[in-house]
């Protein structure tokens, strides 16, 4: 089985290592990563050489070649670990490198030197020895841009908030986000990975900035609504400070049903504690699933006090069910899977 996960930053790390627990089925897995991070050490390496934003496309390296805590990992899992946190690690101190980790320097360098941002991500996930690849929604950098109401006295008032970072803080409830380049070039492999694929994932992670741009992007958004793999939501564990500030579950889907009408998904997947009517999950669910479409509760949380995180074990198990099911389009009777 072909398995696509799309997002960024912790949340799609936690899908990708999921997809690796479930090495018996999962033959093949791709992250397709955004590129419009503007904050941090992306942010200036973007701002400075005009590069890819590095670094949600080295946690997704990272992610695919951290060894497992099962018995499936690596025999070398030493030396794997090593350049894993190599590539990890931040440096302190007050000069021009602090902040930066060594894995977006290294990324940084390897697209200037090759001027692919695609070969570059693929020469890093040899040196890791990663378990399957990443790519870039798009081989440009890109903006998002979003309307904003509840900054002004005028609670109604639309603000427009330019910048990844400024709409994931933003005080204000996001209303609709979009990309600038308007029509921005999807990245070809990225494209051709989604309509190959036998599964889809969409989520968890930050909804306007890391979930939804994927959908935006022309040729990479027709792709997603018109592949014949399984394509499954992974919904948040909790409405996220500024971005998603009060959101239910609910309008989780209600915002993706917006920005994206035509996309249908065979799942929805989310954490039973963080539904709290599960009744009205279902109902919102409806107009976005195929006919024999269905919502998983189960418990994917990690026990983890300082932030709600998905837990890769419990999530790898809340997949399966689903992964099992054939792919849509697949032929019947026959026993056969796609290849």
């Amino acid at each position: 089985m072909r398995a696509v996960a799309l997002g960024g930053g912790h949340g799609l790390h936690a899908t990708l290592t999921a997809l690796r627990l479930l090495g018996d089925v999962v033959d093949e897995i791709t992250a397709v990563v955004t590129v419009a991070d503007d904050g941090g050490s992306s942010g200036r390496l973007r701002r400075e050489l005009g590069s890819l934003p590095p670094g949600d496309l080295r946690m997704a390296l990272c992610a695919l070649a951290a060894p497992l805590a099962e018995p499936a990992a690596p025999v070398d899992g030493d030396a794997d670990d090593l350049w894993v946190r190599v590539v990890q690690h931040r440096f302190g101190g007050t000069g021009a490198l602090a902040g930066h980790a060594v894995g977006n320097l290294m990324l940084a360098g390897l697209m200037d030197v090759l001027g692919d941002a695609v070969a570059a991500l693929d020469e890093m996930g040899r040196l890791l020895g990663a378990q399957g690849r990443v790519l870039p929604m798009s081989c440009d950098p890109l903006t998002i841009e979003a309307q904003v109401t509840g900054l002004d006295e005028d609670q109604g008032a639309v603000r427009l908030i330019r910048g990844q970072v400024a709409v994931a803080s933003t005080p204000g409830r996001v209303r609709r986000v979009w990309l600038r380049p308007g029509r921005p070039t999807p990245c070809p492999d990225a494209v051709a990975a989604v309509r190959d694929a036998d599964l889809v994932l969409l989520g968890p992670g930050s909804w306007f900035t890391s979930v939804l741009p994927h959908l935006l992007v022309p040729g990479l958004g027709e792709a997603l609504t018109s592949t014949t793999a399984r394509r499954v939501v992974v919904l948040n564990l909790a409405p996220q400070p500024g971005e998603t500030a009060g959101f239910s579950p609910e309008q989780h889907l209600d915002v993706l049903s917006q920005h994206a009408p035509a996309l249908r998904v065979d799942a929805v997947l989310a954490d039973e504690a963080a539904v709290p009517v599960p009744d009205r999950l279902r109902r919102a669910a409806r107009s976005m699933l195929v006919p024999d479409g269905t919502v998983h509760l189960a418990p994917v949380a990690a026990d983890d006090p300082a932030a709600p995180r998905h837990d890769p074990a419990a999530l790898a198990a809340a997949l399966r069910p689903v992964l099992v099911r054939p792919a849509r389009g697949a032929t019947a009777g026959a026993g056969e899977r796609r290849t």
